[in-house]
């Protein structure tokens, strides 16, 4: 082999070995990173049930708002597959309450996000029984995040509760219990309160309401009895009671 051949051999053999050397200390030195989406946090999905499915609606008022509004979104039939502030939103009777627990009465306000990861009671006013509020009541509403949270939470028991299992002193969200006393399309909340329709969603039992409810208006929490004598009064514990929901 001639020396020039040789000299180019080495040239190149030195050129790729300098090429080299740099990349590697570079993939050494700064490895690609690899990006990792945390996954997000999961609840368990309850299959949203067929229409032959969904219980039937329970109270007084029921009748006359399934013939009021038979099909489309706001009918008992669609609700009972919509997520719990879904349904509550296409009711038109609820109007008010949706724009409360979404930041419409108050921008400081939604709870949606809370009322969704359920499953939840939901004693839901109705617009007429916000419209019984007087005006300095609706002006604290809107004016004090704190207040309007508290009520809000006053209105949601932890668990997913038929008409027919809905009874006793039963913890809610703010803290305070309700009372419930009735059974069926018959049920009261704290003694005067009337349920006028029990109706299903996905993932919650929604009661409409009559009157506003009140953390002031809650029932003497009951006292601690003997271990040998039942007690209806619900636990706090982090497992909601539950009826069977459809399948």
């Amino acid at each position: 082999m001639s020396t020039r051949t040789k000299s180019l051999g080495v040239a190149a053999a030195l050129a790729a070995i300098a090429v080299a050397i740099p990349t590697a200390v570079q993939a050494y030195a700064d490895p690609t990173p690899t990006t990792t989406t945390p996954a997000a946090p999961t609840t368990s999905e309850i299959p949203a049930p067929s229409m032959s499915q969904l219980p039937d609606p329970q109270g007084s008022g029921c009748d006359a708002y399934k013939n009021r509004i038979p099909s489309g979104p706001g009918s008992f039939a669609s609700m009972g597959t919509q997520s719990a502030t879904a349904a509550i939103a296409a009711n038109p009777d609820l109007s008010t309450f949706s724009a409360a627990i979404s930041g419409g009465l108050n921008p400081a306000v939604n709870i949606t996000s809370v009322i969704d990861g359920g499953p939840y009671v939901i004693f839901a006013p109705t617009n007429d029984a916000f419209a019984k509020l007087d005006e300095a009541t609706l002006a604290e509403f809107k004016s004090d995040p704190a207040l309007l949270t508290s009520t809000l939470f006053y209105h949601l028991v932890l668990g997913y509760l038929g008409p027919d299992d809905l009874h006793g002193k039963m913890p809610t969200q703010q803290g305070s219990q309700v009372n419930v006393t009735g059974k069926g399309g018959d049920i009261k909340i704290n003694d005067s309160v009337k349920v006028l329709c029990g109706y299903t969603t996905r993932a919650a039992y929604i009661y409409m309401i009559d009157t506003v409810l009140s953390p002031g208006d809650a029932p003497t929490p009951n006292t601690a009895t003997s271990t040998t004598s039942p007690t209806t009064t619900p636990t706090t514990s982090s497992t909601p009671t539950t009826t069977t929901k459809p399948a």
